[in-house]
């Protein structure tokens, strides 16, 4: 059984998905939910589900510590990034290499970097009159939005889309591929 561990700072529903997508099955499951918000909705969707939750500051992510101990004591296989807006200190990036996932909104490099999420995104995709936006799986490295990718899945953007409308489509696409693309990593770690 492979070890999960998801950071987010929102809502959760994607953190939610993940976990459930992998709830039946044998692979995986989610061992830790790290987020930098102690309001977030995610911390509710990690109590739902039973599942530990590691609320940082900045002063408890940068340096890193402490997260780099809970990620260790959750045997962490691989960390998914869904919705969190910090940027990954490097040593967490060197001491998972290859084995850190973020999910982004767009499609990469277009309207990615610093600052570039949610309604951000959308609302850029849209101001640029893109024919079609999506979401891009990449895996992070000490740089926004810049990891090697690993998927990109599209929508069309048409001429009545706003940003609501437009994350809409985006976040099916979030819900129907993040895990999918999750668990196919997951059997090449397997295999290898």
């Amino acid at each position: 059984m492979k070890n999960l561990v998801i950071f987010a700072s929102g809502a959760g529903t994607n953190a939610d998905n993940i976990i459930r997508y992998f709830h039946e099955g044998d692979l995986a499951r989610v061992k830790l939910i790290v987020s930098n918000r102690a309001g977030a909705g995610v911390l509710d969707v990690a109590a739902r589900h039973v599942i530990p939750a590691l609320v940082v500051d900045r002063a408890g992510f940068y340096p890193p510590a402490g997260v780099l101990a809970a990620l260790r004591a959750a045997n962490a296989d691989l960390v998914v990034l869904a919705g969190f807006l910090w940027k990954v200190p490097g040593e967490i990036v060197d001491a998972y290499p290859g084995r850190i996932v973020n999910i982004h909104p767009a499609l990469l490099p277009a309207h990615g970097g610093k600052g570039m999420y949610g309604s951000f995104v959308h609302e850029a995709v849209i101001r640029a009159k893109d024919p079609q936006s999506g979401i891009t799986i990449h895996y992070v490295n000490d740089r926004y939005d810049e990891g090697e990718v690993i998927a990109r899945k599209t929508c069309a953007v048409t001429p009545g889309d706003t940003p609501e409308t437009l994350a809409q489509k985006v976040h099916q696409l979030e819900y129907e591929w993040y895990p999918r693309i999750i668990e196919e990593m997951l059997l090449a770690q397997k295999s290898a």
